[in-house]
């Protein structure tokens, strides 16, 4: 199974890919980032990530996508953009019929490192050695989207399989219908 980790944000967009190798292995398939110029309006913004974060979606062709749960922020404004980038990626998701998973932090952290607690340190060095990588990717954006890839893949596997599963069906009928 193939994940596509994603940390949503406007200015950085965390992206990484991951599959599973063997019954335990974990194999990083693809990581970067996606930037837009803070100087740019919105919708420019959200249509630079969309053109991009598309490019990932067909080069990688998950079999999921994994988006980090935005719930709250001290920063109202954080949280907005956050928010637009994740509407972005489920979207994308739901057009090319990919299931779409959101785990919290807390949930990534505690799959990753064991404590729902752990700082970005700590969840950084667990990628690199679960990744099995010479060093630890940066910017951080990219480490968080591949332990949501982790994340993903040691939690919701048979989440996935039932959702896809669901979109492969509803697809068939949708075709069965236009007949």
């Amino acid at each position: 199974m193939r994940v596509l980790g994603v940390d949503p944000g406007l200015t950085r967009c965390g992206l990484g890919v991951v599959d599973k190798a063997g019954s335990q292995a974990l194999v990083m398939v693809g990581v970067g980032v996606i930037r837009t110029s803070p100087d740019l309006p919105l919708e420019l913004r959200l249509l630079e990530l969309e053109t991009q974060l598309l490019t990932w979606v067909e080069k990688f062709e998950p079999d999921v996508i994994a988006v980090e749960r935005v719930f709250s922020q001290l920063n109202v404004k954080t949280a907005m953009a956050t928010g637009q980038a994740a509407g972005v990626a489920l979207l994308i998701a739901a057009r090319a019929g990919i299931p779409v998973v959101m785990h919290t932090p807390s949930e990534v952290k505690a799959a990753v490192t064991g404590s729902g607690r752990a700082d970005k340190k700590q969840i950084a060095q667990m990628v690199q050695r679960l990744l099995n990588l010479s060093e630890i990717p940066k910017p951080v954006d990219s480490t968080d989207a591949l332990a949501l890839a982790i994340c993903h893949h040691w939690r919701g596997g048979g989440n996935s399989r039932l959702a896809a599963a669901l979109v492969k069906e509803k697809a068939r009928l949708k075709k069965t219908a236009l007949r």
